[in-house]
């Protein structure tokens, strides 16, 4: 059993056998883009604003639909390790923060682990916490300090421990130390470009680490539509991209997952209460 997770056994002959033909990451990813529609979204985040949570937007929103995503659809919460497909026993969400939202301000990465039954104020107050520790603080990240312990290493050293990184991680015995403080493991990356004013990117996976799904989206804009009646209504939208690994689940699966998304963020009162079950993964 992984530290992080257990081998799911009872898969299809050909999720079993995948992983072994698409070997890489990388080579493994599916693209998709969507957009959602926000109207109740945003009543939703002033509502929160109104109760006194300072700051609360469509990133909260977000982590906060993709957890109970999780809590319902499993599947997209596992991971490929040593080509064998593992379900993963708790929910990861990093990011990459800016210090202050200035040209060479320096970022710096962050994982905020997640109960999969928490609620948008739960995770509202602990993701919060967490960036305000590093951005109101000279602190440094835990995977900065890493980072840096690494940058000390001579060139021709640094590559072979890399590899040994690497050979650790495919066997499943990188200490848990690393492992929770590195941004190329956890459950789901998510990175906002509309806070920079531009579209979402399809960002790649990683072939290091156990990351299966990234997630970007864009800037807030409005779009005429055409009713049934031949009125013209004014919508507000996001666009968002996902980049994922295909080998933890089939299409369908992921389908029936992102479109449970999708109806969280228009329907974003559910995620006040915790959900009335929580599905485990297959074994």
């Amino acid at each position: 059993m992984a530290k992080d997770g257990y081998k799911i056994k009872s898969l299809p002959p050909m999720n079993m056998v995948s992983p072994f033909i698409m070997v890489t990451r990388v080579g493994a990813s599916n693209m998709f883009r969507d957009r959602i529609e926000i109207t109740e979204a945003e009543k939703y985040i002033r509502k929160k604003r109104a109760e006194g949570l300072k700051g609360f937007g469509i990133l909260h929103l977000f982590i906060a639909a993709y957890v109970r995503t999780v809590s319902q659809r499993p599947g997209i919460n596992r991971f490929i390790r040593g080509q064998r497909v593992y379900a993963r026993n708790n929910i990861e969400i990093d990011m990459t923060i800016k210090k202050a939202l200035k040209l060479n301000a320096p970022e710096t990465c962050i994982k905020a682990e997640y109960d999969r039954a928490a609620t948008a104020d739960e995770i509202y107050t602990a993701f919060n916490e967490l960036v305000d520790q590093y951005k109101n603080t000279a602190d440094e990240s835990d995977f900065d300090n890493t980072a840096g312990f690494l940058r000390c290493i001579p060139a021709c050293l640094l590559k072979f421990v890399i590899f040994f990184l690497k050979l650790l991680d495919y066997f499943g015995l990188l200490p848990r130390a690393l492992t929770k403080v590195s941004p190329f493991h956890g459950s789901m990356f998510i990175t906002s470009m509309g806070s920079l004013g531009i579209p979402p990117i399809y960002h790649h996976l990683y072939d290091f680490g156990n990351l299966p799904v990234f997630v970007s989206y864009g800037a807030k804009y409005e779009e005429n539509t055409l009713e049934s009646d031949g009125t013209v209504t004014k919508h507000k939208y996001i666009d968002f991209t996902v980049v994922t690994d295909e080998r933890i689940c089939d299409g369908h699966y992921y389908a029936s997952a992102f479109k449970y998304l999708k109806n969280l963020l228009a329907h974003p009162e559910e995620l006040d209460n915790p959900p009335e079950k929580i599905v485990d993964d297959i074994r």
